[in-house]
């Protein structure tokens, strides 16, 4: 699986420090109110479609960007709905970062869902009454794109 150019070059200068990233979380819901899912081939588990925000790159772009590398769909977001910080993520060649994670409810416009990419094993739409084993993240973020609020929820550390 690639990683961004920029994020190579910075590698190179950094080593497996631990970087701080910007991210998209997609939480894509389509007229029958199916979320879409890619079952991840670094880890085999299904997860919401997403990425890095490349620099300079517009937050709702990255979204709609990462949707269609990874999908086929392009898609169209309609809120922001939480915004949160990662913890610490070990990869296993040895690179370790923290992601600010901007989650964005979209709406499909075009496209069937299909591996578009190399980082997705399937992706598939599902009935949120139906998801395949999902981590309790992937759970929360549906559930708030879902609740239709077009507030974003802020996670507030316990300190």
């Amino acid at each position: 699986m690639g990683i961004p150019v920029f994020l190579a070059e910075l590698r190179e200068l950094v080593g497996q420090r631990a970087l701080w990233l910007s991210a998209v979380t997609l939480v894509v819901v389509d007229d029958d109110g199916r979320v879409l899912l890619g079952r991840r081939a670094d880890t085999g588990e299904w997860a919401l479609i997403g990425g890095i925000i490349d620099p300079g790159e517009q937050p709702a772009d990255a979204a709609v960007r990462e949707c269609l590398e990874e999908t086929g769909v392009t898609v169209e977001p309609q809120a922001l709905t939480s915004v949160t910080v990662s913890p610490v993520i070990d990869y296993p060649n040895g690179d370790r970062c923290q992601y600010l994670e901007l989650t964005f409810r979209c709406r499909p416009l075009a496209g069937e869902a299909c591996v578009n990419d190399d980082e997705s094993l399937e992706v598939a739409w599902f009935h949120p009454d139906a998801l395949p084993a999902v981590d309790a993240y992937v759970q929360e973020r549906i559930a708030l794109a879902l609740a239709g609020n077009s507030a974003a929820h802020f996670a507030l550390s316990d300190a």
